[in-house]
């Protein structure tokens, strides 16, 4: 008879760089970043991300656009007309070495938007190589079926000669401009399998960071270092609406806790391209919660995306298909976002994955409004007290995980809390408590 040992096996094999434990990432709209729309724009403000404390700089398509069924008038950056080109309207590859060159110097990570499931209707791989792209009932090319993508048409990914070339294509950058990582648009349109295939080519060239625009840990098991929290957002602005309890809060953590895998990352955010121009400003999104939000989006478990305007307070819906230059001012948001990235990298406890430490929930007695834990790690203990109503609540504590002295970081006073402690919050109020060594924020 075979010997059978039960031993537990590790599907996931994607091993998260140690440069990663504390990281942020921060988007960039090249068209709209600043009034000139260019590589070099970008590149002067550099520094003040890194001020700011971002890591992976995300680089929204660098690619042409398509010009057949354009949408607007400069077109969607994802309907992408040449794989191995630069977009002249951004600058040319001088221009897009310096940015990645000066991101290094300062040791940030850039990675580049990949579309990979379709591409313009203007692209020359459809004169080369129309067997590569997926067909309707017709026969004829498609858009991705049900959705309003009447600009870009879908590739075929059961043909290997189309897995080759999209993997020579995503080497070129890396090869060429010493790119380090993809954040990879619509990934779970895309097979799999040809994700595997593809990390195992770039990581022969260079270690890389690839983040998946879906939510399946199962992208995880030997392609992707992150994948978009989309739940976790859609469950914030539906509390931040009143259309959703704390405990859906609950229910997203638990899920994220047993049905993940800890070497995962999740990417937290209240805004991203696609929120802003489609459903809303920050503010739009979560009203009065927006803070509370964003507390929760970088101390809680996942790395923090910040959507490039919103440390200016994201004052418009950035159109998609035109030149919209963010208004750029200083703003309480972006106080709010350094002070909080700063703790975050300061202590170990709200690292990422499992650098940091797991979320335990402290229960209160108003439990339908409050909600609250620690993250603890060694003698670095944080506890995080967020008031997700509009109503005015005292709440009291009785578990004797929280108890301690600790630094609340808005009021920058020392406090110490025990148990039957309570605390009073207003409407979408929080605090954040910790009990390392006090440091100069």
């Amino acid at each position: 008879m075979p010997v059978h040992t039960y031993e537990p096996i590790n599907r996931y094999q994607v091993t998260q760089a140690e440069w990663s434990k504390d990281a942020v990432i921060y988007q960039v709209n090249v068209r709209q970043f600043s009034q000139a729309g260019t590589f070099n724009a970008v590149t002067q403000r550099l520094s003040d991300l890194h001020s700011l404390g971002v890591s992976i700089l995300w680089l929204m398509p660098v690619h042409p656009i398509g010009e057949l069924h354009r949408k607007g008038t400069l077109g969607s950056p994802y309907a992408v007309k040449d794989y191995l080109a630069i977009n002249p309207e951004f600058g040319d590859e001088a221009d897009f070495q310096a940015l990645v060159d000066k991101a290094h110097i300062l040791g940030m990570k850039v990675i580049l938007d990949w579309v990979p499931n379709h591409s313009a209707w203007d692209n020359q791989l459809v004169e080369q190589h129309p067997d590569w792209y997926a067909k309707d009932y017709k026969g004829d090319f498609r858009p991705s079926p049900w959705w309003d993508w009447s600009d870009i048409i879908e590739f075929d990914y059961n043909n290997s000669a189309l897995r080759e070339y999209m993997i020579n294509a995503m080497c070129y950058w890396v090869n060429q401009f010493d790119i380090d990582g993809f954040r990879c648009d619509v990934a779970g349109y895309v097979p799999n399998d040809f994700w595997q295939q593809a990390r195992e080519a770039l990581d022969a060239i260079k270690p890389v960071f690839m983040l998946a625009e879906w939510e399946n840990r199962d992208l995880h098991e030997r392609a992707f270092n992150m994948s978009y929290a989309w739940s976790w957002n859609e469950t914030m602005h539906d509390i931040a609406m009143g259309r959703a309890s704390v405990d859906r809060l609950r229910k997203y953590y638990s899920w994220n806790e047993r049905a993940w895998p800890q070497s995962a990352y999740r990417m937290t955010f209240v805004s991203n391209h696609d929120k802003n121009a489609w459903d809303g400003t920050q503010r739009e999104q979560f009203g009065d919660c927006l803070e509370a939000a964003i507390v929760l989006s970088v101390l809680g478990e996942g790395m923090p995306l910040i959507h490039n305007g919103q440390e200016a307070g994201e004052t418009k819906r950035l159109a998609f298909f035109e030149r919209d230059p963010i208004k750029w001012q200083p703003h309480p948001i972006g106080d709010l976002y350094s002070k909080l990235i700063r703790l975050k990298k300061r202590l170990p406890a709200l690292w990422n994955g499992q650098y940091g430490a797991r979320m335990i929930q402290v229960p209160n007695n108003k439990s339908d409004q409050v909600f609250s834990f620690v993250r603890m790690q060694a003698t670095c203990k944080v506890f995080i007290v967020l008031n997700l109503s509009k109503e005015c609540v005292t709440a009291r504590f009785e578990e004797q995980l929280f108890p301690g002295k600790y630094f609340e970081l808005a009021s920058e006073s020392i406090e110490e809390l025990q148990a039957g402690s309570e605390i009073a919050l207003n409407p979408w109020d929080y605090r954040i408590y910790f009990s390392a060594a006090i440091p100069k924020m």
